[in-house]
């Protein structure tokens, strides 16, 4: 029987909610509903954060273990504008039961990620997702005539440090969030890094990745336009590194990166109307339009 087991056949308990927090960019939090600091595992679980979380659900088989959590925002534990960047998105959870008068007498009862996030009145409700989670992802691979990989993944293999791929540097005009001005990159060619990404390195937004809808010159300067605003507050001087984008097609994977081994789709494949259509005399069925 372990010590937590022991401690509850007693009767009388002294229990309490410790939940561990790690996000993405590695930051790791400790909340707990007692009322005084606990720590081990390393981690300070903190009482000033007024977490807490409803009835935990769980059951056998493959359906998704879930739960919510419930907290105030202070800048000392959860801030709105962390959430409000994203630092939240896909955190991992874990939460146990323990004795607080003896924390090694405990019992992991949920371990999962944060799934939907809301904030209102200075507080927030997060939605938490078991491990079996992950088995509603849509599993195998895709047949399709552009690239399935992600530039310098484990299926491409491309190495973005290699010279000539990548410009760090620092933010020198930004509109919006999204809208990134320079008075020059010399050795890129214009639309080099449409398709690739921004990478925050510094400041409020670090950690931040944004992705390449444009990149056009301006004059003698350069402008590189995001789809979407960065969810944080960049400033002139924070350092960035921007990454050379691929449009997934083959003569991309060629010409400019020579990794034509790696190509992850399938150029020849046949089109939607060659699949569907009766037989014919026309000398082209790829799927594209035909002018008449």
């Amino acid at each position: 029987m372990s010590g937590l087991e022991a401690h509850l056949e007693t009767g009388v308990t002294t229990t309490c909610r410790c939940w561990a927090l790690t996000r993405r960019d590695g930051v790791v939090m400790g909340f707990t509903d007692h009322d005084r600091e606990l720590v081990f595992d390393g981690i300070a679980f903190r009482p000033d954060t007024g977490l807490s979380a409803l009835a935990l659900q769980q059951t056998t088989g493959l359906s998704v273990d879930n739960t919510e959590a419930l907290g105030a925002l202070s800048d000392a534990a959860i801030r709105e504008a962390d959430i409000e960047a994203g630092r939240y998105d896909g955190a991992d959870l874990r939460a146990w039961l323990v004795n607080w008068q003896d924390v090694a007498a405990r019992q992991l009862l949920f371990r999962g990620t944060i799934g939907e996030l809301r904030r209102a009145g200075g507080a927030f409700e997060a939605e938490l997702r078991g491990l079996t989670d992950a088995l509603n992802v849509p599993m195998g691979r895709v047949y399709q005539k552009s690239c399935s990989a992600v530039l310098g993944d484990r299926d491409c293999t491309f190495d973005l440090e290699t010279p000539g791929y990548v410009s760090e540097r620092e933010v020198e005009e930004i509109e919006g969030n999204r809208v990134f001005r320079f008075a020059g990159m010399g050795g890129f060619d214009e639309g080099w890094f449409r398709h690739g990404v921004i990478r925050v390195q510094s400041g409020a937004a670090a950690g931040l990745v944004g992705l390449i809808k444009r990149d056009r010159s301006e004059g003698a300067g350069r402008v590189i336009e995001l789809w979407h605003p960065l969810r944080a507050e960049v400033a002139s001087g924070d350092a960035l590194r921007i990454e050379a984008g691929c449009d997934k097609r083959m003569v991309t994977c060629q010409i400019k990166f020579g990794n034509l081994l790696n190509f992850q789709g399938f150029p020849d494949i046949p089109g939607d109307d060659w699949t569907i259509t009766d037989p014919t005399k026309s000398p082209r069925l790829d799927g594209r339009s035909r002018r008449r």
